[in-house]
């Protein structure tokens, strides 16, 4: 293991043990800002920041000729804005939130040509105007470090800020229905992701893949929606 993936997996226990005193709170979304806190400015200390666009949004993006020309696109948890640069790269306007006002500040720093909305936000409270606004909606591994019993209540957040003919891109680490998902990160199955379809997304297409960057590897989806 390269010292980066040693530094990872250093940070992704970090992550656990800190999630777990958040949850001895009964607060589940705490957590967030304390990691990017406690990581003191040091990228290594972030389990999920590369400082690159997400490699199956990038290689998804590259398959579709995906063009911005201009539309609005929404990244939920945008964490330091590694894949909100990527789009507005492409060409889109983009607004990122993330509940972490750490991670926001963070993400302003690294961005300083001002071409990216960064708002603190919740995704459960999130601006009234942001109710079906956007043309590409962005959410990778967001969903997946809340709680089961909040899943659902996730989706339909992310779900209700695409506009009507939209296109919604998710990008999650996957399970097979009965699967174990007793540690963070709580993988999503097919049957979780059909609650898309319940609030008015078409499921366009489908991938899975398997990352080979995790030992041993593990089951990734990427899937594309449109907004009926």
């Amino acid at each position: 293991m390269s010292t980066t993936k040693e530094a990872k997996e250093k940070a992704r226990e970090k992550l656990r043990q800190i999630a777990a005193q958040f949850k001895e709170r009964d607060d589940h979304l705490g957590w967030f800002d304390a990691v990017y806190s406690e990581a003191r400015g040091d990228i290594e200390n972030i389990p999920w920041a590369d400082l690159e666009p997400n490699r199956f949004l990038r290689s998804w993006a590259e398959q579709h000729s995906l063009k911005g020309d201009g539309r609005k696109a929404l990244v939920v948890g945008c964490g330091l804005g590694d894949d909100a640069r990527y789009l507005a790269e492409l060409g889109f306007a983009v607004t990122a939130f993330d509940i972490s006002p750490t991670a926001i500040e963070w993400a302003k720093r690294l961005s300083p040509e001002g071409q990216i909305q960064f708002e603190t936000a919740d995704l459960f409270q999130p601006p009234r105007g942001w109710l079906g606004a956007f043309d590409f909606v962005l959410e990778i591994y967001t969903i997946q470090p809340l709680p089961m019993e909040m899943r659902n209540k996730a989706i339909d957040a992310v779900a209700s800020f695409v506009a009507p003919s939209g296109e919604l891109l998710v990008i999650c680490h996957g399970r097979e229905v009965d699967e174990d998902t007793e540690q963070i990160p709580y993988p999503l199955s097919r049957a979780d992701l059909n609650r898309f379809d319940e609030d008015g997304l078409t499921q366009n297409e489908f991938t899975q893949v398997m990352d080979d960057d995790e030992d041993p590897p593990k089951m990734r989806f990427i899937v594309e929606y449109r907004k009926r």
